[in-house]
């Protein structure tokens, strides 16, 4: 019975006296493979981050460690500074290096939410530069006027009634032409935004511009693609709007619901918009 406890004794020690030598050969190897490189320290994500945490809620969940710089992640960052602000684009797993590409303003994070649609109405979504939604500043639950302009059709496509008479140079009207004027008017008032989709978020030209912000106002980056916008409102509606997104051209303006809305408002054509 002694002769076998020694036995086992003695086997647990030379396996954890070959660990001990595998563990420190490796930790060495490391140490070797690592003496020609250059390293870089990165925050490594160290505690699940759910989506939509805040910047300053992250200080528990990332770590500062050293990485070769072979291996640091485009877009890591080394100081949680750098993305005061930002939120969490996405969920965060433990191992991750933290990136600046998945951090993003809550307006942006909202942007990529949706509510609901009121009731009786139908929705329809429009594809539209950044410069045509509000410089990509729309988010859900804004109201929007819409913004029709067309180049001119041939009077041949047209319901002659449907021509606006416009005087043009000399004072003639368009009665002798064989198209119809450039034309802009607003055609739809307070039409509720219910999604906003980005197809590129905005990024910052470089580490420096990120870094060291210049003194004084500072404009905000614009989406770097199209937007998708779905907006709600009724069928004849929202005929008109796809009327418009098919043969012509769409500008949304953001008009909160305190904005004064006017009855008539004239077409406007280059005649009129040099009165």
């Amino acid at each position: 019975m002694n002769r076998r406890i020694i036995a086992i004794v003695a086997s647990a020690l030379v396996a954890a006296v070959g660990a001990f030598v595998i563990v420190a050969y490796v930790q060495d190897a490391d140490e070797r493979a690592q003496a020609g490189e250059t390293m870089v320290e990165v925050l490594v994500v160290d505690k699940a981050v759910d989506q939509g945490t805040g910047v300053d809620e992250l200080g528990e969940s990332v770590k500062l460690v050293s990485v070769p710089a072979r291996s640091q992640a485009t877009g890591s960052v080394s100081t949680l500074s750098r993305l005061e602000g930002r939120v969490t684009a996405v969920d965060l797993v433990p191992g991750e290096q933290l990136l600046s590409t998945r951090m993003i303003t809550p307006a942006e994070l909202t942007a990529e939410g949706e509510i609901d649609v009121p009731a009786g109405l139908l929705t329809a979504t429009l594809s539209l530069s950044p410069e045509r939604a509000v410089g990509g500043s729309l988010v859900p639950g804004d109201l929007v006027a819409v913004f029709a302009s067309f180049e001119p059709f041939t009077l041949g496509g047209v319901e002659p009634s449907d021509v606006p008479d416009v005087r043009i140079e000399g004072g003639a009207i368009n009665s002798g032409l064989d198209k119809t004027p450039n034309t802009t008017a607003i055609i739809l008032n307070k039409v509720l935004v219910t999604n906003v989709q980005v197809e590129r978020l905005p990024r910052a030209t470089s580490d420096e511009d990120a870094d060291t912000p210049a003194p004084g106002y500072q404009p905000e980056l614009a989406p770097t693609g199209n937007l998708l916008i779905t907006l709600a409102s009724d069928a004849p509606s929202l005929e008109r709007l796809i009327f418009t997104a098919e043969h012509g051209t769409v500008w949304l303006a953001n008009q909160p619901l305190e904005a004064v809305v006017v009855d008539e408002i004239d077409i406007q054509t280059r005649g009129t918009v040099y009165r």
